[in-house]
């Protein structure tokens, strides 16, 4: 069974937790809400629901329980990139990739490096199959 889809606060709190491998909640909190003066039980509370959706573990072998992230970020972006172009793009990942490059500033020079390398190896894996 797929875990539920997280939400925005829950991102927050699971890119802490890609981030670090674990975290407290203190250091939730610390990473998230401190400087927006948000309370320590918000991190906790949201912690918690987490855990009973089970998109986090919970190790209570310290009297600081820490958390760390079930699902991974490759999957999580993957699933949510996959559900994106299906709703905006009419599944068209090439739409997607054309609105990205051309919003904003666009791709530096690195990136559009990047990006020539990726596609160039897409265009083997291609002409292998």
């Amino acid at each position: 069974m797929p875990h539920p889809k997280p939400t925005e606060s829950e991102l927050a709190i699971l890119g802490v937790l890609w981030e670090h491998g674990q975290a407290t909640v203190r250091d939730v909190y610390d990473a998230l809400y401190r400087e927006d003066g948000g309370g320590y039980t918000t991190a906790l509370k949201l912690l918690q629901l987490m855990h009973a959706k089970g998109l986090v573990e919970r190790d209570e072998s310290q009297r600081a329980h820490s958390y760390r992230a079930v699902i991974s970020k490759d999957s999580t972006q993957s699933r949510m990139l996959g559900e994106l172009v299906q709703k905006l793009f009419d599944g068209s990942a090439s739409a997607l990739v054309m609105r990205a490059l051309g919003t904003g500033t666009g791709p530096d020079a690195e990136e559009l490096s990047a990006i020539r390398d990726m596609l160039d190896q897409l265009e083997k894996r291609r002409d292998v199959d």
